[in-house]
């Protein structure tokens, strides 16, 4: 899996707003490595600056010094729909005639292609295949016809799938999330402004204070000189349909995803994970980092109840927590790696086990996922070379069975080892002692949802949305734009 996308957007009171918006993107890179942009206007004119790859190198002095203005968005991008090159980064910008837009988005229409096709037919030209031009397109026709509040809400009971979504309208900075809530998007509070970002971590890096999430189905706008903020509930539904991945593997432990800090939660789902499949082990190491968090939180529990759930004797401190694997953090991410093979050498060069941690114990390794497998059939293979006794392998979350269509860029259903194997032949396909997954009703009760409320797709194969040829877990259909008038008057 790669990340998704982060989004930001700054109104601030007569600063510029280029630097802000290149710091918040430095603490969402995490989400996108693929290209960095931001737009600012500067009460007269857009100014925009998108490039392909991390922040660092997208953006020079000079650079930031031509975006001028005190209000501005910017998106840091990992492709998932649409092309990878320079066509599709973001933020997308456009001209016409009611002013200039600049759009921001983290997330996946599933109705895209159909509303391009409506679009084009009705004059509007398309520089590229993604869906964030497509937002962009609609909403600019929506605002020739209607106020800012009425367009985005057209364009929001148009457009079918998951988004939050920064814009920038001139000088004028919204944010919006969609009806189920399925992308993460806050409010932060500045010295001389507000901000919106995908994650609270943003904020943080520019000494601001949480203020609290967008909701679902919720636009706000900020005002200008970062006076304050206006909010419109523009959709309201029943049932949410919150990420879960988010909290598990996404979001950085630092930041607060829908009322619950990332870190606490991946703790808590550690802990529950002991109390529903813990094995009396010699040593319990996290897989760096993705299962950090979850083997600490693994660890405290197993110090406080056996196995089987008695509490522990005075004298027995349970399993320990060790540091048993070492990151090599200058060598590029494994999933760059074009054939099985360099994938499999990427594990090594990656992962180098602690000899004095493993040799002659028993060893629980935890991570957040199981993907294709391949890493955790070398990461078994490395910790019994190296002498482990026994491997046992938990994993802080459901068994992956069914590809993302929300803005994950996740293996298709054949790449996925769990789409058609059982826990028993995955822990053979590993060559692991034992395996476990986390069950879904300990993720809802981890992140206090009902399990409606989460988008759970990945791990059950029914989605929140209408997806061609998949399964729903809920009453939900695409809109009808066919039923829909092109223009306000029709």
């Amino acid at each position: 899996m790669t990340e998704k996308c982060g989004v930001v957007g700054v109104s601030l009171d007569g600063r510029d707003a280029a630097r802000p918006l290149y710091y918040a993107l430095y603490a969402l890179q995490h989400r996108g490595q693929e290209s960095a942009g931001i737009v600012t206007h500067d009460g007269f004119q857009q100014h925009s600056h998108v490039e392909m790859g991390l922040v660092g190198d997208a953006f020079g002095e000079d650079d930031l010094d031509t975006l001028n203005g005190s209000a501005g968005i910017g998106h840091v991008r990992y492709p998932t729909a649409g092309s990878v090159d320079s066509s599709c980064a973001q933020p997308f910008s456009v001209s016409f005639k009611s002013g200039s837009l600049g759009l921001s988005h983290n997330g996946n229409l599933v109705n895209a292609d159909e509303i391009r096709d409506e679009l084009a037919a009705a004059g509007h030209a398309f520089t590229s295949d993604g869906d964030t031009e497509v937002i962009a397109h609609d909403l600019a026709r929506n605002l020739l016809e209607e106020d800012l509040v009425r367009a985005v809400k057209r364009t929001m009971g148009r457009i079918h799938g998951s988004y939050s979504l920064t814009i920038s309208h001139d000088d004028t900075i919204l944010g919006v999330r969609d009806p189920q809530g399925n992308r993460p998007l806050c409010i932060g509070k500045l010295d001389d402004g507000y901000m919106l970002a995908s994650e609270s971590a943003a904020i943080d890096t520019l000494d601001g204070d949480l203020v609290r999430d967008v909701q679902p189905g919720e636009l706000v706008v900020l005002q200008d000189g970062g006076q304050g903020f206006d909010t419109y509930q523009l959709v309201d539904q029943e049932h949410t349909a919150h990420c879960f991945f988010e909290h598990v593997y996404f979001a950085r432990p630092d930041s607060v995803i829908d009322g619950t800090l990332v870190y606490e939660a991946r703790r808590e789902l550690g802990r529950q994970l002991w109390e529903e499949s813990g094995v009396e082990t010699d040593v319990v190491m996290p897989v760096p980092d993705s299962g950090r968090a979850f083997a600490s939180g693994y660890a405290d529990a197993a110090s406080e109840t056996t196995a089987d759930g008695e509490p522990r004797a005075a004298d027995d401190d349970g399993v320990e927590f060790a540091e048993g694997l070492m990151k090599n953090r200058y060598v590029g991410r494994t999933f760059i790696m074009p054939t099985q093979d360099e994938r499999e050498r990427a594990v090594r060069l990656k992962l180098n086990p602690i000899k004095s941690t493993v040799e002659g114990k028993t060893v629980t390794v935890i991570d957040d996922s199981i993907v294709r497998g391949t890493t955790s059939t070398q990461l078994v293979q490395l910790l019994k070379d190296c002498g482990a006794k026994e491997v046992h392998v938990r994993i802080g979350a459901p068994a992956i069975v069914a590809p993302c269509y929300m803005g994950i860029n996740m293996a298709t259903r054949e790449e996925l080892i769990a789409s058609d194997k059982s826990t028993a032949e995955i822990r053979d396909a590993i060559d692991a002692d034992s395996l476990a997954y986390l069950s879904t009703d300990a993720v809802a009760d981890v992140l206090e949802q009902e399990r409606i409320d989460l988008c759970l797709g990945c791990v059950t194969g029914e989605y929140p949305y209408d997806i061609d040829g998949e399964e729903t877990d809920r009453d939900v259909s695409r809109p009808d734009l066919a039923g829909q008038p092109m223009h306000a008057d029709d």
